[in-house]
């Protein structure tokens, strides 16, 4: 498991593991991701309020677009840009179909989920 405050440090050092970010789960967030050749188990981003049209949790579905499980946390369980915090206090607030078929649930917390995607050892 590797916490990044900001997606934008992701690498392909991070491959088949999971990632907890502090960052919004927006477009740009999903690029850092999708960018890499070797891809993480799993991404869970803050979803920054929802936003205009869900843009803070777009990621969701790019993500499942690439095959990668993709999950995200309440901004009001945990500072946005604070990894740390999000995987301490952190509520699933929204996943896509990829991490709901591994268990990840709404109102999960974010400790719980990472469990449980590491325990299903999943490899995109």
């Amino acid at each position: 498991m590797f916490l990044l405050d900001s997606i934008a440090h992701i690498s392909n050092a991070h491959a088949h593991a999971v990632v907890i970010s502090g960052s919004h789960g927006g477009r740009s967030a999903a690029e850092f991701v999708i960018a890499l050749s070797q891809k993480p188990s799993c991404v869970f981003f803050n979803d920054a309020g929802g936003g205009k049209d869900n843009a803070g949790k777009v990621a969701l579905d790019i993500l499942q677009a690439h095959n990668i499980p993709c999950a995200c946390y309440s901004h009001m369980s945990a500072r946005i840009g604070d990894a740390q915090d999000g995987y301490d206090n952190g509520l699933v607030s929204a996943v896509n179909p990829l991490a709901q078929a591994l268990g990840i649930d709404i109102g999960m917390p974010l400790k719980l989920a990472v469990d449980v995607i590491k325990s299903k050892n999943y490899q995109p």
